[in-house]
């Protein structure tokens, strides 16, 4: 009751009190006068209220000081009042407390209630309740009539209201509601109230929003706690069975409320949106904390999940299969997806520890499927989002789809089948990052007699019924797996496979996607729809580019698509090549391959010049308009695509919100799908990825959305890196690449962008970039199970295809280290690779660890550290060990050195360089070395060769072989050596012009050098020991040449290949010392010059290489002149040592001795002076022998005297052929001087001169001319046909070539020996018509030469034509002369050699029918004479 300017009762009486004495006598007649008053103006409810106001500081004076209590004071009038109106206290209480709140809660700008209360009733309120509170003390109220008369009321009180008193535990909300007379009334009003509440919060104060918040989390828990408490308890609490009903029908409305509003959640009605996350904070696990048991809690969570599952429904499993690509993680309601992360734990970590974890939530799943009828748009939404947001769930959903095909050929169940292929289609929809694509699946499930449709006919039947049943509702890219990848069947059951194709077939074709506009390289493992085939056409023209400018050859596929899949190729192909376009001014690859198409008559002619008229428009289009260039429609998707990486780079930077990362980045892989168009869309995806490392070359589209993403890779890094190391950033980096490899489509021009970075712009990245980089590449190793092998093109440094890489090994090869600048950059992205690697999975096992580490990356740092750190090639100290902070990688001033030095000592580094995977073996040290570019290097010439000789002779050659050494064998070293620079060579030879530098690396030649010459510092042989020293250099290069698989490369390339090794050969031979190619050994008590490894090198190997034909080159030939004449120190008599070895070369490798007779003219005086230098004696015999055969011929030449004919000819015939090369080139007409008995003299000058004529066409700059030498030859010729020399002869196989021929053909190479029909038919204009007589083997030969040149020809060889002569005869001119003259001979030749030619008339038959059938018209008569003759002796 308040006085006059709001004073309290109290107040007024207080202040009388002071004022002026009391005219009454006693207390008694005070107190009585006092009651009176009251009993005649009392109003109770504002008493109550009063009341709460005894709390406040300075009202301790007046009645309450005089010992007056305001608790009694309330209860006497509440007391007197009762028994007035004859009525409990409490009873009187508790309505007149109702009464004051029903007034307190109505407001009177608003007829109905209100469910928030404002400040003035709220603190009116407060009062009313700690009056009440009072009175509960003195047992004065009474809470079941005072929820009674709640009920009562017409309009219920308000949520605020009802939580004030549930919070100040005057009367529960589980009270209230048992007391509701009807279970109903009380469902609809609180599920009113709460969604009034959830509506109502986003428009109102932050205050209000926190108090709504808490009235919301303190029903929920008692919903919770009462609606789903568990059987024990409610056998005790039996009264609160109605509470359970009520408590469990609010959350199955409200349910029902939000499922709704999901439905209709695209009208954008953003203020439901709002009202439904607000209700959604109900499934908050952190809500409950310990009030709620864990049981309750699961069972709460598991009913709705069930209830979602199960909610509405009306789609058919018909509706599913057409519909369920809408239902992808990215296209569902973001409520619903919401709902289902906190329903399944994915939403919080702490989720899984009380409610639901993921492996529940499967099983849960797979349980309402099995007794349910489902919403089939709930559960393919929630397998999506438990796919996408819980890595665990891709394998628990492979073994759900096994456990339902067994159920389902186990009992022939459609239900079964039909719910596994929904959820396998459903999982692959959301890409193969984290789910195999459906293509795979199929296969895995059928495409193997394994599978279970393999065990009977019935299987296999109720299969193909099942999948034919699917046919009429199959979107086209399901259809076109099964087509393409169909069911493994038995032949004898192939008639039911092929009734489904049909089927299958004919449902495309109603979709008009007939299975003739697949692609030529269509991707079937595709998640999303059909791809149209405009789109797929366009892919497969970059494929065909792609082929085409790797083989320059139009690829087979476009060749058959052009014949066999004419509509396609025409309808669809052709138009996506020839879209219309700017040409460039210097044609590129598209060009090049449309030109190739034009010539083969690939392309219409109207239609290109079709296409030649719209690129002249569009070019002129451009010249009118050139802001049209750049279409603006990619804009908007790209800005999207950059404020969706800034929101994942805040949720990374706040920890609290690591929770959505999952979702984030599936919002982000539809979004980049997007971003990336309709050009990247059509990039092609194939087996295996491509990728042109000197060029590679990225379009505009794609190279704006990599860098993009790059970009904000590396910020998202450092943004994290500012706060924690890597090992506490989470695992938003690892699924964010992880979901890049997942677009197949994206990571050819992500690839071509690395190799941009790391291969052509290394030096020039800053420290961010290199951080970034190396962080992104140690999570494309992480996820390298996703990409496919990569085949990099080197360009002219790969001498030969190289296997696919892995994309660990592919980055890796982007690290080269030739230059100095090159030599930084890999060492300061390797080392922040490595400590990324090592910071960010330490935690992991050591098993797992190691398998994520790329071994090139260990091996780089093997290599560089070492190198430029001298502190690395010592022994490290235990205290040395440190480690390096991942922060002080971003400092600017960092010394890369130190960097790598500090990683290299920690002890964890150290461990890893134990691992046998990840130890940089001798061989691979070497090629690395052998890479580098010495004029260009970071270390100088003389670090360079400290740095080789602590490799070589500290590291690698004493270390055990199976840490990559040598075992301290000096052989070994050799061998390693030997191959590594042959290897390298091999590459560089054809890269030399890219590389800038030589083929052999002097500095590790030098190495090999010192090698060589330390193993031949051994103890002399005893005489008596047969044994010699082994030919070690011999067998290392016989064992390389005879390694070589012959199945690798074309023949061609495996001639080329072996014609390049054998050049290096050589190289190597002529660097290492001359005494290598030749050994001494014991003989009875003498020591010999041992030859026979190199003699069998020269004969198998090295003379096939020489462009002379007959002799070797001259740096080879002196190389072994001088290592004989110095091995035979070790003879006790040199000369005769000397003389030995040159009488064997005779006979064991004569063109040793032809190569000499060459080049003696410049051999003589080196070797001269050498004997001299050694022995100072006469030169040995053999060598007077030679220089003797050198003067007498040049004596014959010049002075006209006689030239004496020695033993053998051949060697005489070697010398007299140099004399005439170098002092006559028409030195043949001193031939007619020569004397009877050199006729095979002759007939060697002949062998020699064809070679060189073949020499001139094959090889025109070794100084031979073509003309000259056949000049020679013919002049030769005559001579020998003047003698009646049977010269023929000479052109028989070495295998049956007479034995004073033999020496010339084993001396001739292999190349210059088939050429020979090629001289052979040189020579036709002086071939006399008495040769046909003279000679019966002619015509043998003749034919037999032109059968070779026919198969030389047909074998694709191509025929050496010299430059030189323009005059000289077309090889097709000459095989046609040669068969004129064969033509024009056979009606002349005797019947003898008519008869001689009968073994190669099959073959001639084969390769030119008409001169076979003259032969054998011919013939004909001869052997009817002979069958006469034969009759007439019997």
């Amino acid at each position: 009751m308040a006085g006059a300017g709001g004073r309290s009762w109290r107040d007024l009486l207080a202040g009388r009190a002071r004022k002026r004495r009391s005219p009454f006598g006693s207390g008694a007649e005070l107190q009585g006068a006092a009651l009176r008053l009251l009993d005649q103006h009392q109003n109770l409810a504002e008493l109550l209220l009063e009341v709460g106001d005894s709390a406040k500081p300075g009202v301790q004076d007046g009645a309450e000081h005089r010992g007056v209590s305001p608790e009694s004071f309330i209860v006497s009038v509440l007391q007197e009042q009762a028994s007035k109106l004859g009525v409990p206290t409490a009873t009187l209480a508790a309505k007149n407390a109702m009464a004051n709140m029903e007034q307190i809660c109505q407001d009177p700008a608003s007829p109905s209630r209100v469910l928030l209360l404002n400040s003035d009733q709220r603190k009116r309120l407060t009062c009313l309740l700690q009056t009440v509170k009072d009175l509960l003390a003195n047992n004065m109220f009474c809470r079941s009539l005072f929820c009674q008369e709640m009920w009562k009321m017409k309009e219920p009180l308000g949520l605020e209201a009802v939580w004030h008193l549930h919070s100040s535990d005057i009367v529960g909300l589980a009270q209230l509601l048992d007391r509701s007379p009807a279970g109903p009334a009380a469902v609809e009003w609180l599920c009113s109230s709460l969604c009034g509440l959830c509506e109502q919060a986003g428009d109102i104060s932050c205050g209000d929003t926190e108090l709504a918040q808490r009235i919301l989390s303190d029903f929920a828990i008692v919903f919770v706690q009462h609606g789903f408490e568990q059987p024990s308890e409610l056998g005790r609490k039996v009264e609160f069975q109605k509470v359970a009903y009520i408590c469990r029908a609010v959350l199955q409305r409200m349910l029902a409320w939000v499922l709704d509003a999901v439905g209709k959640e695209k009208q954008e009605d953003v203020s439901m949106v709002q009202a439904v996350r607000f209700w959604l904070n109900v499934f908050n696990v952190p809500l409950y904390g310990s009030v709620s048991p864990p049981d309750s809690l699961r069972q709460f969570f598991r009913h709705t999940l069930t209830e979602v599952l199960t909610y509405n429904p009306v789609l058919k499993v018909s509706d599913a299969i057409q519909m369920q690509k809408e239902w992808s993680f990215t296209r569902t309601s973001p409520l619903l997806t919401a709902l289902y992360r906190k329903l399944t734990g994915t939403a919080l970590p702490l989720q899984l520890l009380v409610a639901f974890s993921v492996q529940e939530s499967v099983c849960q799943l797979q349980q309402v499927l099995e007794t349910h009828e489902v919403n089939w748009q709930h559960v393919l939404s929630c397998v999506s989002t438990l796919v996408v947001c819980q890595a665990e769930a891709g394998q628990l959903f492979k073994d759900l789809l096994s456990h339902l095909l067994l159920k389902a050929f186990g009992n022939y169940d459609m239900e079964n089948m039909i719910t596994a292929f929904l959820l396998a289609r459903q999982a692959a929809l959301e890409g193969p990052a984290v789910f195999m694509p459906y293509s795979e699946w199929f296969k895995a499930s059928f495409g193997s007699a394994g599978g279970h449709h393999g065990s009977s006919k019935k299987s296999l039947v109720f299969l193909l019924e099942f999948l034919s049943e699917l046919v009429p509702f199959e979107a086209a890219p399901y259809l076109k797996v099964h087509i393409m990848f169909p069911p493994c069947v038995p032949a004898k059951h192939r008639s039911l496979l092929l009734e489904y194709l049909s089927l299958a077939k004919t449902r495309l074709a109603d979709l008009q996607v007939a299975i003739e506009d697949m692609g030529l390289y269509e991707d079937l493992s595709a998640p999303e729809e059909a791809v149209q085939p405009q789109a797929q056409a366009l892919r497969d023209v970059e494929k065909a580019l792609q082929i085409f400018e790797s083989t320059r050859k139009i690829p087979t596929s476009v060749i058959e698509a052009s014949i066999f899949r004419r509509p396609y190729y025409t309808s669809w192909f052709l138009p996506a090549l020839l879209r219309p376009r700017v040409l460039p001014k210097t044609p590129d690859g598209r060009m090049a391959f449309i030109d190739s198409l034009k010539r083969a008559d690939k392309i219409p002619s109207n239609l290109y010049s079709t296409y030649l008229q719209a690129c002249h428009a569009m070019k002129e289009k451009v010249l009118q308009d050139a802001s049209k260039a750049e279409p603006s429609h990619s804009k908007e998707p790209l800005e999207q695509l950059e404020a969706d990486l800034a929101e994942l780079r805040t949720l990374v930077v706040q920890q609290a919100q690591w929770e959505e990362v999952a979702a984030q980045l599936a919002v982000l892989s539809d979004r980049l799908r997007r971003a990336l168009g309709e050009d990247t869309e059509a990039a092609p995806c194939s087996a295996r990825l491509q990728v042109p490392v000197p060029t590679p070359g990225l379009a505009g589209g794609p190279q704006r959305v990599v860098d993009l993403l790059l970009t904000s890779f590396c910020q998202i890094l450092l943004a994290a890196s500012s706060f924690n190391p890597p090992d506490r950033q989470g695992p938003c980096l690892s699924l964010l690449v992880k979901m890049l490899c997942g677009h197949r489509n994206l990571l050819p021009a992500l690839l071509a962008r690395l190799c941009q970075l790391l291969y052509h712009q290394g030096p020039s990245l800053g420290a961010a970039h290199i951080l970034g980089l190396a962080a992104f590449v140690i999570h494309l190793s992480e996820c390298r199970a996703l990409i496919p092998a990569v085949e990099a093109d080197f360009g002219a440094s790969q001498a030969v295809p190289g296997e696919a890489l892995s994309v660990s090994e592919f980055w890796s090869s982007l690290l080269v280290c030739r230059t100095e600048e090159s030599f930084v950059f890999c060492l300061r992205f390797c080392t922040a690779a490595a400590a990324y690697l090592m910071c960010k999975f330490s935690s992991c096992s050591r098993e797992d660890f190691c398998a994520l580490i790329p071994p090139g990356l260990i091996k780089k740092l093997q290599f560089l550290v070492p190198r430029l750190s001298l502190e690395a090639r010592g022994i490290l100290c235990e205290e040395a060990k440190s480690a390096l902070s991942w922060s002080s990688l971003s400092c600017p001033s960092l010394n890369p050195r130190r960097a790598s030095l500090c990683l290299w000592r920690q002890a964890g580094f150290q461990e890893l360089l134990k691992e046998k995977a990840f130890q940089l073996s001798f061989r691979e040290w070497l090629l690395l070395e052998l890479e580098v570019c010495p004029e260009k290097d970071i270390l100088s010439a003389a670090e360079r060769q400290d740095f080789h000789h602590w490799a070589i002779y500290q590291r690698y050659l004493p270390a055990p072989s199976a840490a990559g050494g040598c075992d301290g064998d000096l052989e070994k070293a050799c061998g390693v050596i030997l191959n590594a620079i042959l290897d390298s060579s091999q590459r560089l030879q054809l890269g030399a012009c890219a590389h800038s530098r030589t083929s052999l690396s002097p500095e590790i030649l030098c190495r090999l050098q010192e090698l060589v010459l330390e193993l031949r510092c051994r103890p002399k042989l005893l005489p008596g020991c047969s044994a010699a020293q082994r030919p070690l250099v011999f067998e290392l290069l016989q064992d390389r040449l005879a390694g070589r698989d012959p199945e690798q490369g074309s023949a061609l390339g495996q001639q080329l290949w072996r014609q390049q090794e054998l050049l290096l050969h050589r190289r190597i031979l002529l660097g290492l010392p001359a005494s290598t190619l030749v050994t001494t050994c014991w003989r009875g008590s003498r020591a010999v010059l041992d030859c026979d490894s190199f003699f069998g090198f020269v004969n198998s190997e090295l003379k096939n290489v020489s462009s002379r034909g007959y002799a070797l080159s001259y740096d080879i030939t002196a190389h072994f002149f001088r290592g004989l004449l110095s091995a035979s120190l070790d003879c006790e008599d040199a000369a005769e040592g000397v003389s030995e070895a040159l009488a064997a070369c005779q006979t064991k490798c004569p063109v040793l001795l032809l190569s000499a007779a060459l080049w003696w003219p410049r051999l003589e005086p080196a070797l001269c002076s050498q004997w001299k230098r050694l022995f100072g004696a006469p030169l040995a015999g053999e060598l007077a022998r030679l220089r003797g055969w050198h003067s007498s011929g040049t004596r014959f030449l010049c002075s006209g005297a006689a030239f004496p004919v020695c033993d053998p000819p051949w060697l005489s015939a070697a010398f007299l052929h140099g004399a005439i090369l170098q002092h006559s080139p028409r030195g043949t007409e001193a031939l007619q001087r020569l004397g009877t008995g050199a006729e095979q003299l002759l007939v060697a000058l002949l062998f020699f001169s064809l070679l060189d004529l073949i020499s001139a066409r094959i090889a025109p700059k070794e100084g031979v001319d073509v003309q000259t030498s056949l000049e020679r030859s013919l002049q030769i010729l005559q001579c020998l046909q003047g003698r009646g020399t049977a010269w023929p002869l000479l052109f028989h196989s070495a295998e049956e070539a007479p034995g004073r021929f033999h020496v010339l053909h084993s001396a001739a190479s292999q190349r210059h020996t088939r050429l020979l029909p090629l001289a052979f038919y040189s020579l036709t204009p002086s071939f006399q018509q008495q040769l046909l007589q003279q000679e019966p083997t002619f015509l043998s030969v003749a034919l037999q030469m032109y059968i070779q040149l026919l198969q030389l020809f047909v074998e694709g060889q191509v025929l050496p034509q010299s430059d030189q002569d323009l005059t000289e005869q077309d090889p097709l001119e000459l095989i046609s002369a040669a068969r004129q003259f064969l033509l024009g001979a056979i009606p002349h030749c005797p019947a003898q050699s008519l008869g001689s030619i009968q073994p190669l008339l099959s073959t001639c038959e084969e390769l030119d029918p008409e001169l076979a059938a003259s032969i054998l018209h011919f013939s004909r008569p001869a052997v009817d004479v002979e069958l006469e003759e034969e009759l007439e002796l019997f």
